[in-house]
């Protein structure tokens, strides 16, 4: 599978260990992972600066982010600071910083950004996901202007939740690669 875009990854709160299908596409397709300089004590501010570097080392109108969890977060508030125009962002399982069930520890990724994104999207998410309800899910992407994708109860799309690899989530990414040939 070939990709024309630079994709970057962008984990969310404590990195994506080496089971999780973002290392898995990272490795096997060649992506770019983006490395904050904490993981798990997050500041918002910084990782919006630092995805900001990372983006400007490429150019934006071939350049595909692909977000999970608090990434989605971080990649709205981006956008909202900075405005860059990429290609597009998959947008994968955001969690819902307001959320009880959302970890303490992070900064400033509070109130959750619902900034219409000036770039395609498309946002995935599961019906069980701990971190966001599907009805948050579904405000976040209609905020965000992002077609959504429930995937049914596929937990936190993740390595603990049995997408080590996640083939199908390969088909979204190709999506916003290749427009012409869109499945959403």
């Amino acid at each position: 599978m070939a990709f024309k875009s630079t994709i970057l990854i962008i984990p969310g709160l404590g990195n994506s260990g080496p089971q999780h299908w973002q290392t898995y596409w990272e490795q096997t397709y060649g992506f770019t992972r983006v490395q904050q300089q904490d993981w798990d004590t997050s500041d918002c501010n910084d990782w919006i600066k630092t995805l900001n570097q990372a983006v400007s080392a490429y150019d934006p109108a071939n350049l595909i982010l692909v977000g999970h969890s608090l990434a989605c977060c971080t990649i709205a508030y981006w956008a909202q600071k900075f405005g860059t125009k990429i290609k597009g962002a998959l947008l994968v399982s955001p969690s819902d910083t307001e959320a009880k069930s959302y970890p303490a520890g992070t900064t400033g990724f509070t109130p959750m950004p619902l900034n219409k994104l000036p770039f395609p999207t498309i946002t995935v998410a599961s019906t069980n996901d701990f971190y966001v309800t599907p009805s948050r899910a579904k405000q976040f992407a209609h905020a965000w202007g992002s077609t959504l994708i429930t995937i049914g109860d596929a937990g936190h799309i993740n390595a603990g939740s049995g997408h080590s690899q996640w083939i199908e989530g390969l088909a979204y990414l190709q999506d916003l690669d290749d427009p012409a040939k869109a499945q959403v």
